[in-house]
């Protein structure tokens, strides 16, 4: 049969206990070197017996060093404990502060909304009167202060939009100009044209002394001077007259 399992209370009998006693301190200082050599720890294992004897251990026999660490580290987990708590206190008292703002905030608003007016004094209704009052005069001069600056930006927009409309028209009347300048000198170029077209052509006429004389196809020469024309006529075979008439 195997070896029960130990029942964990303390025992009666002396002897035992005594004996116990010595192997579980045994096995316990084993342990804590172990454990200390296995993984690089730092250990201090401090027994005392029932007769009050100390039974030690310490890892490279220093025992002072890891109680003075021991120390530090206790006090700093205090301290941080303490803080804690204070920290808690605190943040319970300003959430009781905030609690009581947003509630006297909540009471303002019904108030200025005109709600929850039954059980107001008569002091606390002419103070709310008031400061509906002052923020009444603030809004209104808000309100002009957007009205003027509104009307100002648009003033200006407006300037410059008849600004540019007085360019656009300035440039339309030079254009217009240009144009009538360039349609006057087409129409004047085909007036020349057409007249220089018109023009009668000189013809040549040859009288009997041999001399050329130049005359005109629509006979304004012969007009002019009828006494000449018959003259030469006069001077002048038939066949000769027909062939340049």
């Amino acid at each position: 049969m195997g070896r029960g399992r130990v029942q964990l209370k303390r025992i009666e009998n002396k002897i035992n206990r005594q004996v116990t006693f010595s192997k579980r301190r045994s096995g316990l200082l084993k342990k804590a070197h172990e454990i200390s050599v296995l993984c690089d720890a730092e250990v201090a294992v401090i027994i005392f017996s029932t007769k009050g004897k100390l039974f030690e251990y310490s890892t490279d026999s220093c025992m002072e060093r890891i109680l003075e660490r021991y120390e530090r580290y206790s006090y700093a987990e205090r301290q941080l404990a303490a803080n804690e708590i204070d920290e808690n206190g605190s943040w319970t008292l300003e959430h009781a502060k905030l609690k009581a703002r947003m509630e006297v905030l909540q009471r303002n608003e019904r108030h200025y909304m005109g709600e929850d007016l039954e059980n107001s004094s008569l002091r606390e209704l002419q103070n709310l009167e008031q400061q509906l009052d002052s923020a009444l005069k603030h809004i209104r001069s808000r309100k002009n202060q957007l009205m003027f600056e509104s009307i100002s930006e648009l003033q200006k927009k407006d300037k410059a939009l008849q600004e540019q409309n007085n360019i656009l028209a300035k440039k339309v009347k030079e254009k217009e100009k240009a144009a009538a300048q360039q349609a006057l000198w087409e129409q004047q170029n085909q007036c020349q044209g057409s007249s220089s077209m018109l023009l009668p052509q000189p013809v040549q006429t040859f009288d009997i002394s041999g001399t050329y004389e130049a005359r005109s196809s629509a006979g304004r020469e012969e007009e002019s001077n009828p006494a000449q024309h018959g003259v030469a006529n006069a001077l002048l075979p038939p066949w000769m007259i027909r062939h340049f008439e």
